[in-house]
This record gives C-alpha cells, sequence and structure tokens, in this order.
C-alpha cells in the first residue's frame, strides 16, 4: 500500500525479506556480516595465523551482507533491469577480485545494515496507516429470536441488532437503540475527547438513513464503547462502513504522486544508466591514462558506490508515507503524496456554506412575543402545531421549545398544510395559522417590517397567528459551526490570503454566517453547477484552490478545484469519492492542522532531496579525483540514506501550533 515501489532501484520492499526466515532476518544477516568482518579483521593482525584464515571469515561475511542484495538484483535481472542491488555486488565482487576483501566485506555489511534499518522504519510509518484495518472486531453478539449469537462481522446484516458490552469495539456503522454511555471515536475521526450516545427510538421505522441520523445516536465501525452495554441497529454492511472506506482509501494512497515524486522518478530513469554509462568510461581510464587496470576498475567501483540514488529513490516515498500515517492518526486522510504536498502550498479557499462553515440544520435564534404575548407562549403554541410537520424548520422549533421548557402539551387537532407556505390547526379551540411573509397578506405595517428586518439579517422568519392577530414572530437559522471563527482565523495566520464562502442560499443569508464567522467574501444563491464555474474562475485568479465541502452537491466543485477536501467524510460517500483530502472527524478545526501538516512535509521532502542528491554531488567528485576510497563512499552513501528516513519519520510526530 506504500509508495515503495519507488524505492525499485534501492530495493524492492521488506516483504520480500521476510518472507524465508522471518521478519527480523535482514538484520540479524547484517550483525553477522559485521561480526564476521570484524574478526576476519582482527585476525589480519595476528602473527602467524595464515592468511587464507581471515579470507575464509571475509567470506562468510560477504555470504550474509550479499545475501538479499543478491537475491534482490537477480529478481531484478529477471525483469531486464539493473538496479541498485547490482551495482553493490558488483562493486563489492570488483574490490575482492582486486584482494580487498575487508573493503567488499565492509561494503555489503553497511549497504545490508543500512536497507535492515530503513525497512524497519519503513514498516513503523506503514504499520501506523494499516493498524486501520485491525481496529474493526473479528466477531458480533446480534440479538436471534432464540437469544444472542456471536457470528462474524462479515454475516451482519442491515437492521440486526447487535450487543456491545463495555470497553469493546464497536462492529457495524449504526444507530444506538438501547443504553447511553460514551463513546472514544478517536480511531476514526480524529476526536480526543469520548462522545456521549443516547438511544434512537426506532421502532416500526422500516428505513433509517445513516446520513440523516444525529451524531449523538450515530456509531461507527471501529469506535470504542465506553462503561454503558449498547445495543446498535447495523445501519451498513462491514464492507461498507466507514472503517472499511478509509481502509480503501488509505491502501488507494498512491493513487495521485506529488510533483516531487514525478520528478524523482524522471531523474532515476534517466540516472541509474548514466551512471553504468560513467562507470564504463572509467573502467577504460587504463587506455587513456597511465595506471595499471586494477586502479581504474577500484576508481570505477568506487564511484559505483557513490553514484547509487538510494537515498534519492527513498527520500520523498519515506517522507509521504509518514505524513500521511501522521494525517490518518489526526483525523486527516490524504489520498497520495499529491494532496500532502499541494495542501501547504494553497493561498485561496473556497467553502461550501451549509454543512461546512454551518451545523447543516436549522436552530432557533430569536422569539418575538406581539400584542401582550409571552415568548413561551409564542413557542409552545408554534411547538404544539409543528409537531405535526417533518419540516427541518419544524424540527428546531419542537426541539428549542422541550429545551426552554417543560409545560404539558395542548390539544390539537385538524392540522392542515396550507399552498406549502405554513400550517392551520385547532389549538385548545383557537384557530392558529404558522407560516412565512407571503402566507399573510393583511399584516400591519410594523409587524412586516420587523419580519423583514430579521430576514435581512439571514433569519428566516415564521409569524405565528392566533384568532386572526398576530401573537409572535419566531426565526430561525443554520447557526455557524462553533470552531468556525476560531478556524478562519487560524487560516489566516498560515497565510491564506483568500477565503471564500459558496452558499445556494440567498445572499442575505450568506452575507450573515460570513459576518459571524469574520469571512470577507461571500458568494450567494448558487446552483452546484454555478459552484463549479465560481472555482474555475477563482482557479482563474488564483492559480491553486482548494475546495472544502461536504455533499453530494458540492462534488463537481471538488473535482474542479486543486485540492478537493470533504468535511463530515464519515457522511457523504461521494465527496469523499471525490475527494483528495478527507477530514475524518468533521470538525473544520483539522483543516489548519492538516494544511500545517503538509507545510512541514513539504520541507522534509525538500531537506531529503538536498541530503541524497548532495551526498552524491560530494562523492562522485571525490571518488573520480581517488581522493575517497570505496570505504568512503560506502560510509557516505549509507548514511545518506540512513538520514533521509529518519528525517522523514520526524513527521510521525508533528504536532500542530495554533
Amino acid at each position: 500500500m506504500s509508495e515503495h515501489h519507488h524505492h525499485d532501484h534501492c530495493h524492492n520492499g521488506a516483504a520480500g525479506h521476510d518472507s524465508i526466515f522471518g521478519s527480523k532476518t535482514e538484520l540479524q544477516f547484517s550483525i553477522l556480516a559485521g561480526s564476521f568482518l570484524l574478526v576476519g579483521f582482527l585476525l589480519s593482525f595476528i602473527p602467524g595465523v595464515s592468511t587464507w584464515v581471515p579470507l575464509i571469515i571475509y567470506v562468510a561475511s560477504f555470504f550474509f551482507g550479499g545475501f538479499y542484495a543478491l537475491k534482490e538484483a537477480a529478481g531484478s535481472l529477471v525483469k531486464g533491469r539493473f538496479d541498485i542491488d547490482f551495482l553493490m555486488i558488483a562493486a563489492a565482487l570488483g574490490a575482492a577480485s582486486l584482494g580487498e576483501w575487508a573493503e567488499g566485506a565492509l561494503l555489503l555489511f553497511l549497504f545490508s545494515l543500512g536497507h535492515a534499518l530503513e525497512h524497519s522504519a519503513m514498516d513503523k510509518a506503514r504499520k501506523s496507516i494499516s493498524a486501520l484495518s485491525d481496529l474493526s472486531p473479528k466477531t458480533a453478539f446480534v440479538k436471534r429470536a432464540e437469544g444472542v449469537e456471536e457470528i462474524l462481522i462479515e454475516e451482519l446484516r442491515i437492521d440486526d441488532i447487535v450487543i456491545v458490552k463495555p470497553d469493546s469495539k464497536i462492529p457495524a456503522d449504526g444507530v444506538v437503540v438501547k443504553g447511553s454511555g460514551a463513546v472514544n471515536q478517536s480511531p476514526i475521526t480524529g476526536e480526543s475527547i469520548p462522545v456521549d450516545k443516547v438511544p434512537l427510538d426506532s421502532t416500526g421505522v422500516n428505513h433509517i438513513d445513516i446520513n440523516d441520523v444525529n451524531a449523538e445516536n450515530r456509531v461507527f465501525a471501529g469506535t470504542i464503547n465506553g462503561s454503558a452495554e449498547l445495543h446498535i441497529r447495523v445501519l451498513k454492511l462491514s464492507a461498507d462502513s466507514t472503517l472499511s472506506r478509509l481502509i480503501k482509501l488509505v491502501s488507494d494512497t498512491k493513487a495521485k504522486k506529488s510533483r516531487t515524486q514525478r520528478f524523482t522518478d524522471e531523474v532515476q530513469i534517466h540516472y541509474v544508466p548514466g551512471v553504468l554509462a560513467l562507470v564504463a568510461i572509467l573502467l577504460c581510464a587504463f587506455l587513456f591514462i597511465d595506471e595499471s587496470f586494477s586502479e581504474s576498475f577500484y576508481r570505477a567501483m568506487a564511484v559505483l558506490v557513490a553514484a547509487s540514488p538510494c537515498a534519492l529513490a527513498i527520500s520523498t516515498p519515506s517522507a509521504v508515507l509518514s505524513g500521511i500515517a501522521r494525517g490518518a492518526r489526526g483525523g486527516v486522510l490524504f489520498k497520495g503524496g499529491g494532496p500532502l504536498e499541494e495542501l501547504g502550498g494553497l493561498r485561496a479557499i473556497a467553502f461550501d456554506k451549509t454543512g461546512t462553515l454551518t451545523e447543516g440544520k436549522p436552530r432557533l435564534t430569536s422569539v418575538t412575543a406581539l400584542n401582550e404575548s409571552s415568548e413561551d407562549e409564542v413557542l409552545l403554541l408554534a411547538a404544539a402545531v409543528e409537531r405535526h410537520s417533518n419540516h427541518p424548520i419544524a424540527a428546531a422549533i419542537v426541539r428549542a421549545a422541550d429545551e426552554r421548557t417543560d409545560r404539558p402539551l395542548t390539544r390539537v387537532s385538524e392540522v392542515t398544510s396550507v399552498q406549502g407556505h405554513g400550517l392551520s390547526a385547532l389549538v385548545d379551540g383557537s384557530r392558529v395559522l404558522i407560516g412565512n411573509i407571503s402566507f399573510f397578506d393583511d399584516l400591519s405595517e410594523d409587524v412586516r417590517k420587523l419580519a423583514l428586518g430579521k430576514e435581512s439579517e439571514g433569519n428566516t422568519t415564521i409569524l405565528i397567528k392566533k384568532d386572526d392577530h398576530p401573537i409572535g414572530i419566531i426565526t430561525v437559522m443554520d447557526t455557524p459551526r462553533p470552531e468556525a471563527a476560531e478556524t478562519i482565523s487560524r487560516l489566516r495566520k498560515l497565510g491564506i490570503k483568500r477565503m471564500v464562502m459558496l452558499s445556494g442560499d440567498n445572499q442575505q443569508v450568506a452575507d450573515s454566517v460570513a459576518g459571524q464567522i469574520g469571512m470577507s467574501e461571500a458568494w450567494g444563491g448558487l446552483l452546484p453547477e454555478q459552484k463549479l464555474d465560481s472555482i474555475a474562475a477563482l482557479l482563474k485568479r488564483e492559480e491553486h484552490v482548494a475546495m472544502v465541502g461536504d455533499g453530494v452537491n458540492d462534488a463537481p466543485a471538488m473535482a474542479k478545484s486543486s485540492v478537493g477536501i470533504a468535511m463530515g467524510a464519515a457522511g457523504s460517500d461521494v465527496a469523499l469519492e471525490t475527494a483528495d483530502v478527507a477530514l475524518m472527524s468533521d470538525k473544520l478545526s483539522s483543516l489548519p492542522f492538516a494544511i500545517g501538516l503538509s507545510r512541514q512535509s513539504h520541507r522534509v521532502i525538500k531537506q531529503n532531496l538536498w541530503i541524497s542528491l548532495g551526498m552524491v554531488a560530494i562523492l562522485v567528485p571525490l571518488t573520480i579525483l581517488d581522493v575517497a576510497s570505496i570505504g568512503f563512499a560506502v560510509v557516505g552513501h549509507e548514511g545518506s540514506t540512513l538520514l533521509v528516513v529518519f528525517n522523514a519519520l520526524r513527521l510521525l510526530n508533528y504536532q500542530y501550533k495554533a
């Protein structure tokens, strides 16, 4: 799953190394090679010891040091490719043919040690991603007619009721139907604080859309239950769960390469044949200058070692892998090196309003009583009637009434919907009308002005009449997310110069929300295809633009943008598929973290390229001019490879500071 395929010239991944003897064998072979080298070296200083004794010991060192390199070189040669392992074996045999057995053994020892450490370092980064697939439990306890049965999670069906014991993992995406308690969602969403869950009464409801379920009722596969037993109605099969999609996305992360990765790929395609040509020329040096073939051969072998592009091959994939692993742990999913590098270079971001900058559902913002009524009376009357409607605005009014007062419900009858603009009902014998301004044509100028004033602030306004007298105005609005204003200000500090809100709502509503969160540009009244045009217009002016969205209607604009960022990736499938980056926590506040991590990853990749190319630029001239020996070239070459890997691993500990 890693982007380790770039590393073909260097080594074809760790997997092949583990297959024969086990995962630690490469390191053990390397240590054996080093031990034999040391013993042989010490024996060569003891007088009276025959010269063939250290020689046999060096041969043993060659065997253990060159075992994996030979295996890789043979595999590549079969495919008609010369790679770094082939060059190393050739250089070691060349040294041996000159009688420099210690040099050859040192070369193979350091090369094998470098690779063993490099593979364990790469595995560390890879494991922190692949740990995702271990999050989900293997079995689930399901309620059946004959009692509770333990089955494999693959056998779970939609609408099964599973029982989740305290402190155990939740086996499927679904809705809580019994029990309440906190659930640790950090493995999926990156939220550090456990989220309280309460049951949703779904008795007799045939179909529940998981995207319509509130966060307090909904649970994800792979999250960890707290101290209460929960009964969960399964709403997604294990193959479609958020966790499964996460794992699939992570395994597709190599899909989008970054510019640097494409650059290093290009360099390597031309570089390896170039090195082989240079070595061939140096092998013939004895024909043109006054030296023996063995001297030319030695120099050619030293250059071969010095010019190996090992550090270059590993510099970008190791950093990309570490960056993606760190992002996944923080609830941010990068689909490959491209988005990881590009996100940090952006200076302009477009945001969808509803569900991204706002909660996505209306909340009650004010109750105004008219004609000597009380606010509570207005709200209770409205809620009594609106309970009979399934409109989101009705739900907001009912929710607010339930939070505000627990007075007994009034008797409501004859509820009818009128022209789609309002409701009419009998409440305790009085005729009550509820609707928007266009529903009433006989309002006094004062009431109309008051209602229009509230609408100009971005509210949706609902009027209530009782027995033909206006008794109150209720306003609702899709309110900004609590973290929106702080996120916008953090993004501004990070140097994001232009932030634009795109909204399907009217311009007044868009301006109102923009004002509340401190955003200067708001483009309202946009249909999905107009959002796409807006991104195209921004791209002309800004060159690179990210689009942050949460739903199906944002997908075309996200696809058009330089980097598409999906909000609430745990919800909308289409947004998640289209996006380059997904904020799993459904929290806008993880966007500055993602941008900071992207910038740090870009810095690390640049450092790695300087280290790897710099080492080659220093070693090649030194070896051509006979200043550096094979031993020096080996130490420099392998040292730079390890330095690059450990530099990349720093990304695993990246912390965002606001």
